[in-house]
C-alpha cells in the first residue's frame, strides 16, 4: 500500500508497519524477506522544506538507514526498510547540506557499503562521520576472506537470493549479516576492531604523508645516471650493445654468445627470470650487474618517477588503504602502494628519506618487535621459546644455542643467521628444501637442522601436527581475533594444493592474529592521542608498524601512547615488545 509522508508518496511493505522502536540493530528474521518481497520504489526527487523535513523525522526515528553515496556525495540514495529515497544538491540546494549534517552525525545510525571510503569523502567535505553502525562489505569479507569481490549485487545473490536496487540490499543484508557472523563469533573483531578501524583510516588517508618532491627527483637523476653506467658496462661484457629489459635479447647474449649454462628453453625463448639468474650468480661478472640493474630500473620506475606522479597539490601523497583484499586481514596499501618499498637496507633507506615530517613537526614510528614469533610461542604454548621471550634474550641466537648444541655466549653470526631462517621458517611452513635454498646448505643439513628444532620446541611441533589436524577437521583456522579463513584446499586431491592449504593452515592463525594486534592497536592509538587533544595523527600503517606525525613538544608524549597502547592491546603469555623512534623523515625514524 502507498501512503504519504509529508506530502511526499512512499511505497511501502504492507508487512513492515510494525515499529521497530529503540532496537540497537534489526535481528535478522523476517526483515530480508519483507524488503525481498517487494523492491521499495525510489523516489526520484524531494523538494520543499516539509517533504525534507518528514525525511529528517524519518531517518532519526529508524533503527538504522541504509545509506549510499554512488558518485561523491552530489547525490544520496537511503533506505529506512519503509522506503528508498534518491536524493542530490542540484535538487534540494542548500536544504541538502543541513540534510547531511544531520544524517551524519551521531542522531542517525546507518548502515553503508566500504564506508571508509564514504569517510573519506564526508571528511573532504568538512562533515561528520559519527552514527555508522555497520559496513556490509566488512561483514561479508569477514565471513568470506578469500571471495575477491564484494560488490552489492552479488552479495544480494549470495545472501538475499535475489537482486535488490543497491541501497535495499545494504538495508536487507544487513540483519542476514549480523546474524551470519555472529554464529561465527566473529562480532567482537567486527564490532570492536574493523568498524571503528573505518573512520581511523579515513583520516589517515585525508592526511597523506608529505614528500621531498626535490630529493626525490635528484634521486631519479642520480639513478638514471648509475642505470646508464651499468647498461655501458653490460654491453662491454656482452660484447655488443642489446636491450637489456627483452628476455629473449638477454637469453641470447647469455646462454649462445657467453655459452652460460641454461635452464629450459621455451616456445619464447630462454627464461631470464630472477629465479635464473640467481642460480647464475658467480658464474659470469655480468649476472651481478644485470640483477643490479633490474633493481635500479625498477626502482626508478616504480619509485622515483612513480612516487613523484602521486604527489597531490599539498606536497603530499595520500595512500588508498584497501580493508577487503588480504586473506589474513591486513590491510593493503594502493595508489601507491607504500608497504612495498624495498627491505633491503640502503635502498629502503634513500626512499623513506624522502618521506619527511611537516615543518616544525617531527615523525613517530614505533613498530612491534617479533610480533610473529612471540605469538607462535603464545599460541604453541611453548615452555622453551616463552622463557626465551620473557628473559629478554635474543630468539634467534636461543635457537642458534638449542640447534646446533652450543652454549648461548658461543654461537657465531653464521649460526644465529641460519636460526634466524629456521625461526621465520617454521612461522611459515617451510620445507627443508626451501630452508636449504634459503641459507645455502644442502637439503640433508637443512633437514637435520629443523629435526633438531623440533625436539627442542616441542610445543612448536606438536602445535604444528594439531593446527593442521584442527583444520581438516573443521574446514577452517582462525586468528586469536576470532578471525576465520576457509580451507577448502585442504581436501583437494592435488598434492601441491593440499600442501598449500597446510601452510596456510599453520601460518594463519599467527600472521593473521598479528594483523588484528597492529589493527585493534590503530583504534586505541587514535582515540588516545584525540581523547588527550593532541595534534598528532598518524599517517601510515606497514605491516607492524605504526607511523605518526606531530609537532616536535608532543614527540615524547606521542612516543609514550604509542608504546603503551601497541605493547599492551593484549595479555598473552609473551609481551609484546615495541621499538619507536623520533625523527625528521621516515628514514630517520625507522
Amino acid at each position: 500500500h502507498a501512503e504519504s509522508v509529508g506530502g511526499h508518496r512512499v511505497v511501502r511493505d504492507a508487512a513492515d508497519d510494525g515499529d521497530d522502536g529503540d532496537a540497537p540493530l534489526r535481528a535478522a528474521g523476517d526483515a530480508a524477506d519483507d524488503l525481498a518481497a517487494q523492491a521499495l520504489a525510489v523516489e526520484p526527487s524531494l523538494t520543499g522544506d516539509d517533504e525534507v523535513g518528514a525525511l529528517e523525522q524519518a531517518v532519526t526515528a529508524a533503527p538504522y538507514v541504509a545509506v549510499l553515496a554512488p558518485d561523491g556525495l552530489d547525490t544520496l540514495t537511503l533506505c529506512d526498510g519503509k522506503a528508498c529515497y534518491a536524493l542530490s544538491w542540484a535538487q534540494l540546494g542548500d536544504d541538502y547540506n543541513a540534510f547531511l549534517r544531520l544524517l551524519f552525525s551521531a542522531r542517525v545510525r546507518k548502515a553503508g557499503h566500504n564506508i571508509k571510503d564514504l569517510m573519506r569523502a564526508l571528511l573532504d567535505e568538512g562533515l561528520p562521520t559519527d552514527g555508522f553502525v555497520f559496513d556490509t562489505a566488512l561483514a561479508a569479507y569477514l565471513l568470506d576472506a578469500t571471495a575477491g569481490s564484494y560488490d552489492l549485487p552479488r552479495l544480494a545473490q549470495t545472501y538475499l537470493g535475489e537482486e535488490l536496487p543497491d541501497v535495499q540490499s545494504v538495508w536487507a543484508l544487513q540483519p542476514v549479516l549480523h546474524e551470519k557472523m555472529d554464529a561465527q563469533a566473529m562480532l567482537p573483531l567486527y564490532t570492536d576492531v574493523e568498524l571503528p578501524l573505518c573512520p581511523v583510516l579515513a583520516r589517515m588517508e585525508q592526511a597523506g604523508f608529505l614528500v621531498d618532491r626535490k630529493a626525490l627527483y635528484d634521486f631519479g637523476e642520480s639513478l638514471t645516471s648509475s642505470i646508464e653506467q651499468l647498461q655501458q658496462s653490460i654491453w662491454a661484457l656482452a660484447g655488443e650493445p642489446f636491450n637489456i629489459q627483452s628476455p629473449k635479447q638477454l637469453g641470447s647474449i647469455l646462454f649462445e654468445r657467453l655459452m652460460l649454462p641454461a635452464g629450459k628453453k621455451t616456445k619464447t625463448g630462454w627464461s631470464t627470470n630472477a629465479a635464473v639468474l640467481d642460480k647464475l650468480r658467480g658464474k659470469h661478472p655480468i649476472i651481478e650487474q644485470i640483477l643490479d640493474y633490474r633493481t635500479l630500473t625498477k626502482l626508478k620506475s616504480t619509485y622515483a618517477d612513480g612516487l613523484l606522479k602521486e604527489i597531490s597539490a599539498d606536497g603530499r601523497i595520500h595512500t588508498n588503504f584497501q580493508m577487503t583484499v588480504t586473506a589474513t586481514g591486513r590491510l593493503s596499501s594502493t595508489e601507491p602502494n607504500l608497504q612495498n618499498i624495498p627491505v633491503r637496507r640502503e635502498l629502503g633507506a634513500q626512499i623513506r628519506k624522502m618521506f619527511v615530517a611537516s615543518p616544525g613537526k617531527v615523525l613517530v614510528d614505533a613498530d612491534y618487535s617479533q610480533i610473529e614469533l612471540r605469538l607462535l610461542a603464545h599460541i604453541a604454548n611453548d615452555e622453551t621459546m616463552i622463557a626465551a621471550f620473557r628473559s629478554g634474550e635474543d630468539i634467534h641466537a636461543v635457537t642458534a644455542s638449542q640447534v646446533f648444541g652450543v652454549p648461548l655466549a658461543e654461537v657465531t653470526p653464521l649460526q644465529r643467521s641460519h636460526a634466524k631462517a629456521v625461526n621465520f621458517g617454521i612461522v611459515y611452513g617451510i620445507s627443508a628444501f626451501s630452508l636449504a635454498q634459503d641459507i645455502g646448505v644442502f637439503q640433508n643439513e637443512a633437514k637435520a637442522y629443523m629435526d633438531s628444532y623440533f625436539a627442542k620446541y616441542h610445543g612448536v611441533r606438536d602445535y604444528m601436527t594439531r593446527v593442521v589436524e584442527q583444520a581438516k577437521a573443521d574446514g577452517y583456522v582462525t586468528t586469536l581475533f576470532g578471525r576465520r579463513r576457509d580451507l577448502p584446499e585442504l581436501k583437494s586431491s592435488n598434492f601441491n594444493l593440499r600442501s598449500f592449504g597446510e601452510r596456510v593452515a599453520l601460518n594463519m592463525p599467527i600472521q593473521g592474529t598479528a594483523a588484528d594486534i597492529i589493527k585493534a592497536a590503530m583504534v586505541r592509538v587514535d582515540a588516545r592521542m584525540r581523547a588527550e587533544h593532541l595534534q598528532a595523527r598518524l599517517l601510515l600503517q606497514v605491516h607492524d608498524e605504526l607511523i605518526v606525525e606531530c609537532p616536535a613538544e608532543e614527540a615524547e608524549t606521542v612516543k609514550a601512547i604509542l608504546v603503551d597502547e601497541m605493547e599492551h592491546v593484549v595479555d598473552y603469555r609473551v609481551p609484546l615488545l615495541v621499538d619507536a623512534k623520533i625523527g625528521a623523515s621516515w628514514a630517520e625514524a625507522h
